[in-house]
């Protein structure tokens, strides 16, 4: 039983990336045949700046997640609410917040 739910996962993913490669190639096959400028295949394409991206959602999401930890952990001290929802709670609801704030300072950093 679990060798199928394996398959399928896996199954699944191939398929998404398949498909979406195989109608990429497609669409610019035919825009190629068009006689469309290849410089259309590169609009929104920046260079030099994607570990910048990365660097700043990576911080952002760490310290969500660290904040998560101790908000939780304040929540636990000083509240009855069970330990066993609250972390994972303000874990992922921080993790969340750190990535928001990760892709608005981004975007603030590339329109510079």
């Amino acid at each position: 039983m679990e060798v199928a739910v394996l398959a399928i996962i896996f199954g699944s993913i191939f398929g998404v990336f398949y498909l979406y490669f195989s109608s990429r190639n497609k669409e610019r096959l035919a825009l190629i045949e068009k006689g469309a400028d290849a410089s259309i295949f590169n609009i929104g394409k920046r260079t030099g700046s994607s570990w910048k991206v990365i660097v700043i959602n990576l911080a952002f999401l760490s310290m969500g997640i660290g904040l998560g930890v101790f908000i939780a952990n304040v929540l636990d001290t000083y509240s009855n609410l069970d330990n066993d929802a609250v972390y994972p709670a303000m874990i992922f609801l921080m993790a969340g917040v750190g990535l928001y704030v990760g892709f608005t300072q981004t975007r603030k950093a590339l329109d510079e």
